[in-house]
């Protein structure tokens, strides 16, 4: 995997375990908070529980790398070992092992966070990851190719599935390309995570 430039050993420990085959990327650091060395980060979920379901956070850089922070001389780690962590306001707050003091907070903004997928805990009846969701078929009642899954938009209200419509032409706007269905009981007949399909109550014209 690209490290966006960086030596592959700069972002790991001798001790740290493999970076997971099943992470999935659920955040962001976007700086420091308070003054000891806790970090501040944006969850890509309205809700972060997947943060709090393990201790364990894994790290990469960015896709646009900056300078490193003056005064943090020590490489940064691939691997957050989690202490403590709440939610605050829209973000989630949290303190590790590896972070002794402000200075090494603020080091790593921009970083990515990456939790193990079978470490998140398991959703309700109804309920479903997006990222279990993304790549799945959607057809309707009568078996029509709808187009297949690429991301979910919250509303607020609820999540909208946004899926590439199977006869897009490359290059095509988003209008002519894509296809919202909102992810609601009144339009969602069936989630089958095992078959990667959704049936959907919902005509190829609408």
């Amino acid at each position: 995997m690209s490290m966006s430039g960086l030596p592959t050993t700069a972002m790991s420990g001798m001790d740290d375990p493999p970076f997971p085959e099943d992470a999935i990327e659920v955040g962001r650091i976007i700086g420091a908070w308070g003054i000891q060395g806790w970090i501040r980060v944006q969850p890509f979920s309205a809700d972060p529980k997947a943060l709090f379901s393990s201790r364990r956070w894994f790290l990469r850089p960015s896709e646009s790398p900056r300078p490193a922070a003056p005064g943090v001389a020590a490489p940064l780690p691939g691997l957050l070992r989690i202490t403590h962590s709440k939610q605050q306001g829209d973000g989630v707050v949290a303190a590790a092992q590896e972070i002794p003091d402000r200075n090494a907070a603020e080091a790593m903004k921009g970083l990515r966070v990456f939790i193990a997928r079978s470490s998140f805990p398991t959703p309700a009846s109804g309920e479903y990851y997006w990222v279990d969701l993304v790549g799945l078929q959607v057809v309707n009642r009568e078996g029509e190719a709808l187009g297949e899954v690429i991301d979910l938009l919250d509303t607020g209200a609820h999540s909208v599935l946004r899926l590439r419509r199977p006869d897009a032409p490359e290059g095509a706007s988003p209008s002519e390309s894509e296809r919202l269905i909102p992810f609601v009981g009144a339009y969602i007949d069936d989630v089958d995570l095992a078959a990667r399909r959704i049936v959907a109550d919902w005509g190829l014209d609408y």
